[in-house]
């Protein structure tokens, strides 16, 4: 082979090398795309669901591909962008978030859901949990600890605090079926209040109290209000008054 050959073959190669180099790289890149994980942000309270989702973009595993405003609105997004993980806020309207989190478990069983919310009571947890939310982090919390919660419900993971798994695995709390709201409805209820009362004492819409009425009845499987109160004393849900 003559000295140009050799240095054609040498350069050849080289070019080779450097596509097979650069096809790897690519299919690297694409399949850390594909790899990302989908989120939807659930709030009702814009400069916060905006903030949130400013934050979780800035990490490159991390994908929005839905936000919501509203409990029923959470449902219906995760139930079209199936997501991997939804981001969910307690105080969603018209319901509330264990609401929504029930139902998404229910309508879209993929997606797993992270609790982001200001309380912190072992009450509001373990409903969330109970309903079945996969990890819980308060909103004062440093963004890490999000993103690091986030990363391990998308692998499987649970992350809440080991108190409340415990309660959970135990079956410690008689109201486990009924979410804070729905025990406050109830109290409105035993105290001989209409539905409209009820909305107004509460802060909330008519149509709502009804939601929340409906709910009960499916989830002490009764079929009125005299036997939803009857069997939410006879569970210690709440004091015969």
């Amino acid at each position: 082979m003559t000295r140009g050959g050799a240095q054609r073959g040498v350069a050849q190669r080289g070019v080779a090398q450097r596509g097979v180099a650069q096809r790897g790289v690519a299919q690297r890149g694409v399949a850390q795309r594909r790899r990302a994980t989908t989120l939807i942000v659930a709030d009702d309270h814009p400069v916060v669901r905006d903030g949130l989702v400013g934050m979780l973009e800035t990490q490159v595993d991390f994908s929005i591909v839905g936000t919501a405003a509203t409990s029923t609105e959470a449902v219906e997004v995760c139930a079209s962008a199936r997501p991997d993980v939804a981001i969910i806020d307690l105080e969603l309207p018209p319901a509330d978030g264990v609401t929504a989190i029930e139902h998404i478990r229910r309508d879209t069983p993929g997606t797993r859901c992270v609790v982001f919310t200001a309380f912190a009571t072992d009450e509001r947890v373990l409903s969330a949990v109970r309903a079945g939310a996969r990890g819980y982090v308060l909103k004062g919390a440093p963004s890490e600890r999000l993103f690091e919660v986030i990363r391990t419900v998308a692998a499987g993971g649970l992350d809440v605090p080991a108190e409340i798994s415990e309660r959970v695995a135990a079956g410690l709390d008689d109201g486990r079926a009924l979410t804070e709201r729905q025990v406050e409805v109830l109290r409105e209820l035993a105290a001989g209040r209409t539905n409209r009362e009820i909305a107004q004492r509460l802060g909330i819409a008519e149509r709502t109290v009804k939601f929340h009425l409906s709910e009960l009845f499916t989830r002490l499987d009764v079929t009125n209000r005299t036997a939803a109160l009857a069997e939410a004393i006879e569970r210690g849900v709440i004091r015969r008054v």
